[in-house]
């Protein structure tokens, strides 16, 4: 024992006098850069032109198989979307194996098979891999495109194309690429319902006909396999697929415009504007300046502590994200910045978003961005290339590309030869802040005065690229019309006076679901302006708003805070169970077209209410809200699916948005003049 404490006591000793050596004042030195050694994929090519890539990992007993069809993009015209409809439709069903037969053997196997436009993948166990990339042979060279299938895919390409008719994101990414590559460029083609209409399952079959084809497609097989039996499998299941001629096409060139431009595309649904700043690039894996372009594209708008992401987020706080791209192509390349911002404060964040790409183009990025650019590519590469699949894509790449056998295991080399005069050089060449389009897809009527007050000019497009007209701001309200009379049409519109006079109180439970969690949000009132809202989450309160017409408090996770005075005034102000009473007081500031209708708004403190102009009907209300942190966000709640209840209109669907989530509530339950207790206001 002695022997074993005077052990522990000479290691401690031995220890001290270690680290009584190190400066710990001084950061350590970097070791030398690892040496990437990816080894050598086995490749080969069948008679057909299919090219073959393996590589050997035993690491897991799985193995994957990757079909890449790497055809030049091509234009579809009048039937655009007709290949992706038949990469959709294969694999559902084979000469051999139907469609149903085909899954259930996949599942059995707990295996993955999935077919597209541009190729296949598969994966499995390695003891069920012939049996999975038979499969996926089988579906590559021998699907049966069927009528019923054929109509099933129309439907939910018709279905998806409907639900995102007034999805802002969508829009703006349609008309971005129909601006940067052109209509008849197939980069900025898209799937219309008109042209859905127009494709038929002779189209679909002749487009796998023609595209479909091994000469000019890679295979990339990658995992547990024994590349010499691998072999002899992919020439049995793959020899007999039939090459072609793929059609010629030239493809149109892209310009940037002379001088930089907004285009404006209005959604009047729109409660945060979508920015892209976007040039086309001339710019290919292994290009000269290609690490450099990398590295000054990361510098400005890679992540979290980009310049983009640091300004418009961390300093101004526009938006809870801002980025940039480069992307790299062989037929037609872009760099773009983007923004997703609060409507008032789109032009601001527009000249933020130029401020930043000018300043990359007009002065040196420091040396210790530089290097910390170059150290988050370096240790992102080295994680990466323990990957086999990491492997089989750079195996592929080079193939795809043309490019020297050597140039991943160079690819730290080259990354860290970048100088800063390469980063500027490479910011001039590709990020034309001077030539580029400012894309802004959002609300006219919310934007458009501040943006028209800088120097650039504005171009107007519709929903598909079309161009138009400047959007109706606001419609002439008529003369004598108030404030009280368009609460007195709601009134009307939901019973009329003496039914909505004669409610004292008012019950109403929603459900709804957050991240999959079902709520219960409870909302009682009683007159004159006693108000109770309790969210709960399977049977047990999380949240409280009680107001009893002379104080209130909020009370959350068991926490409970009091109101604050002004906090008291304003709920004073609320007339229950019919908040819209109060709006009276309000001001009729104009009628805005949305979505073909007309709505009057009522401008109100921090809330803008709407109404629609025909039905009388509330339809939405946007309040104004400060955050924490200072920053006010526009907070829209949207009403409809009026019902009756004891003689009166109440939505039963009201869509409350939280900052990137909406919660749909469906009203389950509203009783009238029961069911509420002074207790309910304690």
């Amino acid at each position: 024992m002695k022997t074993k404490i005077l052990s522990l006591v000479a290691l401690f000793l031995t220890t001290f006098a270690i680290n009584a050596q190190i400066d710990r004042s001084k950061m350590p030195e970097p070791g030398p850069d690892p040496v990437v050694k990816l080894g050598k994929p086995v490749k080969f090519t069948l008679d057909n032109g299919l090219k073959v890539i393996m590589v050997e990992n035993h690491k897991l007993p799985r193995i994957s198989a990757n079909l890449t069809i790497d055809n030049k993009p091509y234009f579809e015209g009048e039937i655009a979307g007709v290949s992706g409809m038949m990469g959709s439709l294969l694999g559902r069903g084979t000469t051999n194996i139907t469609k149903d037969e085909f899954n259930e053997k996949v599942d059995f196997y707990g295996a993955n098979v999935s077919f597209f436009s541009s190729g296949a993948f598969a994966s499995s166990l390695t003891k069920y891999f012939p049996e999975i990339l038979g499969l996926m042979a089988d579906g590559v060279k021998n699907s049966q495109f069927t009528q019923e299938e054929f109509e099933k895919e129309v439907n939910i390409t018709l279905d998806g194309l409907k639900s995102n008719e007034k999805n802002v994101t969508s829009t703006a990414r349609r008309v971005e690429n129909v601006l940067t590559y052109g209509r008849n460029h197939p980069f900025g083609e898209f799937t219309s319902k008109e042209s859905v209409g127009r494709i038929t399952l002779k189209d679909v079959v002749n487009n796998y006909n023609t595209y479909y084809k091994p000469n000019n497609a890679y295979l990339v097989i990658e995992g547990d396999i024994n590349p010499k039996e691998a072999k002899k499998l992919v020439t049995s299941l793959f020899a007999d697929w039939q090459k072609g001629v793929i059609p010629a096409y030239t493809i149109p060139p892209t310009k940037n415009v002379a001088t930089t431009e907004i285009d404006f595309i209005n959604m009047d649904n729109a409660v945060q504007s979508e920015i892209a700043i976007i040039n086309n690039v001339d710019l290919t894996l292994g290009d000269k300046d290609y690490y450099a372009a990398l590295m000054a594209s990361n510098i400005l708008g890679g992540g979290g502590t980009a310049r983009l992401f640091m300004n418009l987020r961390e300093d101004k706080g526009y938006t809870y994200g801002s980025y940039s791209s480069l992307r790299q192509d062989r037929y037609a390349g872009s760099f773009r910045a983007t923004a997703s911002v609060r409507n008032m404060v789109t032009d601001s964040s527009v000249v933020e978003l130029q401020k930043e790409i000018n300043k990359m183009r007009y002065k040196k990025v420091s040396a210790e961005e530089l290097a910390n650019s170059k150290e988050e590519y370096i240790g992102g590469f080295v994680m990466d290339v323990q990957k086999p699949r990491t492997i089989a894509n750079y195996a592929l790449n080079i193939e795809r590309y043309n490019l020297p056998e050597d140039f991943y295991e160079n690819y730290i080399k080259n990354i860290n030869a970048v100088t800063l005069d390469d980063v500027q050089n490479a910011a001039i060449k590709y990020f034309k802040g001077n030539k580029a389009r400012i894309v802004i897809t959002g609300k006219g009527i919310d934007v458009l005065k501040n943006l028209e007050k800088t120097d650039y000019v504005i171009n107007y497009f519709d929903k598909e690229g079309n161009p138009t007209e400047k959007p109706a701001m606001t419609l002439p309200i008529p003369e004598g019309m108030t404030a009280a009379n368009v609460v007195d049409n709601y009134v009307d519109a939901i019973g009329g006076k003496d039914k909505v006079m004669a409610v004292k109180s008012v019950m109403m439970v929603s459900n709804a679901t957050i991240q999959g969690t079902p709520l219960v949000m409870t909302m009682k009132s009683a007159t004159p302006n006693k108000t109770s809202m309790v969210i709960s989450v399977m049977g047990n309160a999380m949240q409280k708003i009680i107001f009893d017409g002379e104080k209130g408090y909020q009370e959350a996770r068991g926490q409970k805070m009091d109101m604050k005075p002004e906090e008291i005034e304003e709920a004073k102000k609320t007339m229950a169970p019919f908040a819209d009473m109060a709006y009276k007081n309000g001001t009729l500031d104009r009628i805005e077209p949305i979505d073909g209708e007309n709505f009057y708004v009522i401008v109100t403190d921090k809330k803008e209410i709407f109404y629609n102009v025909k039905t009388g009907l509330k339809a939405k209300e946007v309040e104004t809200a400060k955050m924490p942190d200072g920053t006010e966000v526009q907070v829209p709640t949207t009403f409809s699916d009026y019902k009756a209840v004891n003689g009166i209109m109440f939505p039963h669907s009201v869509v409350m948005k939280s900052g990137p989530m909406d919660l749909n509530f469906e009203v389950k339950e509203i009783k009238i003049n029961e069911g509420v207790t002074d207790a309910d206001f304690k």
